[in-house]
């Protein structure tokens, strides 16, 4: 945001999206107190009828626009040190279609916010402005997570550690019971700020149903004509991720589903944000994305916290107990499916988009292999530019895909990786990374 302030200075706006609830309003406002003499901010989810009729009676009159905008808010606003907030734009589609014109005129900063689908679902009749640059806000990271709880020291000493390649020793035992933390509380700031207030995960708890509660309501409301379809992906990605491979499988929603048929609603749900999508690529090469086999994809829930609850008896509360018996690694559950989650969850806030490897080949059995991740280096060199990566829960696991893979796709691949839960190694070629080093990748 701040990048954007100094390098744009007024010559286009900023669109911020994200899921309901990640705090796209909050972080706005506190953008706007901190860095401009004074903003207006109009959140259109509340205003008045007249407030948004002035964006269709004034579209070609700034002037007024303004001057009306300024009395009803009782702000003052100053030429090229104001912030204007169109806070959810996609109520008001008329102050969208105004950005160009806005923009153009040149004397305030703009930003707009919004939960994309809604954003795209409100179009209709306005013309688009594209003097837009999306940007888009995540749960907040581990690091982020770190910070709220008031531990400002442990992602340097990870970051260090990563970069020197060296093992953590004796923190690796403090870092891993912050990360159960992370896993267990998630990223959604109402859930973090909750849990900084009382340290109860039961309180923490209803919080993150509020918010589940929140996102089947909005598939209600804008999974227009297969809303039934939407929701019932969505209900089923916790026993989906609980399979062995993880795949998402359509049989489960109907047993006559196609893919080809079933792919806008999986779509759907990536535009809302709750969910993060990892489609099988068939060539662990350059251009992940252009050897894509869109029949097969994994459906991972956006936050791993808001997972956790979900998978759960949606009608009780978990205990405080059952909590304490997970962040203690002594509950029964399949933690392969809240970790391989979480990873997906930090890659993305990373910036990396998701692909995995499947083969399930007849023919030949060297050819048959299941990669959980592949991410490329930013630099693309002639080779070696994949790196495959595997999430292993426990102590005890096999790690016979990845070695197939980089026993046939050796000059593709960059370094191979294990994510895991102990502390960092290499041996055979292959570097074992504590699950807390993902967002360094």
């Amino acid at each position: 945001m701040l990048r954007w302030k100094q390098e744009e200075r007024g010559r286009c706006a900023l669109l911020i999206d994200g899921a309901r609830r990640v705090g796209k309003s909050y972080i706005v406002r506190e953008f706007a107190n901190n860095e401009y003499r004074s903003a207006l901010i109009i959140d259109f989810s509340i205003a008045r009828a007249e407030v948004k009729q002035l964006f269709s009676d004034y579209a070609g009159d700034i002037d007024t626009l303004f001057l009306n905008l300024m009395s009803i808010y009782n702000v003052t606003l100053y030429h090229r040190d104001s912030l204007v907030v169109f806070d959810e734009v996609q109520e008001c589609p008329q102050a969208r279609q105004a950005i160009k014109h806005l923009v153009a005129d040149g004397r305030y900063d703009y930003i707009e916010t919004g939960s994309l689908v809604s954003i795209n679902r409100n179009v209709k009749n306005i013309i688009i402005p594209s003097e837009e640059r999306h940007i888009t806000l995540h749960p907040m990271d581990f690091e982020e997570f770190l910070w709220a709880v008031g531990n400002e020291t442990m992602m340097e000493a990870i970051r260090m550690n990563f970069e020197r390649k060296h093992p953590m020793g004796p923190l690796h035992r403090k870092a891993m019971e912050l990360l159960r933390h992370y896993m267990i509380v998630g990223g959604m700031p109402q859930a973090v700020l909750s849990f900084v207030e009382n340290k109860s995960f039961e309180t923490t708890d209803r919080v993150k149903r509020d918010i589940l509660a929140l996102y089947k309501a909005d598939i209600a409301k804008y999974a227009t004509g297969y809303e039934a379809h939407v929701a019932d992906i969505f209900d089923k990605i916790p026993s989906q991720l609980q399979r062995h491979e993880r795949r998402f499988k359509l049989s489960s929603v109907s047993k006559s589903a196609r893919m080809r048929d079933f792919h806008s609603l999986f779509f759907w749900l990536s535009e809302a944000m709750t969910v993060n999508i990892a489609y099988n690529t068939t060539e662990p090469n350059v251009g992940l994305g252009m050897n894509l086999d869109r029949s097969m994809l994994k459906c991972y829930l956006a936050d791993t916290g808001l997972l956790l609850s979900m998978a759960f008896d949606e009608n009780a509360i978990v205990s405080e107990e059952l909590y304490r018996k997970l962040l203690l690694d002594k509950l029964e559950v399949n933690a392969g499916m809240l970790l391989e989650n979480l990873v997906a969850q930090m890659l993305r806030a990373a910036g990396h988009k998701l692909y995995f490897y499947s083969n399930n080949s007849r023919e030949e059995a060297a050819d048959r292999m299941e990669v959980d991740f592949l991410i490329s280096k930013p630099t693309i060199t002639s080779r070696h530019n994949i790196s495959p990566i595997e999430v292993k829960s426990g102590h005890r696991f096999t790690i016979t895909s990845l070695n197939k893979m980089m026993a046939k796709y050796g000059n593709y691949l960059s370094t191979s990786y294990v994510v895991h839960t102990a502390d960092r190694a290499e041996k055979d070629g292959i570097t074992y990374l504590p699950v807390y080093m993902v967002p360094l990748l």
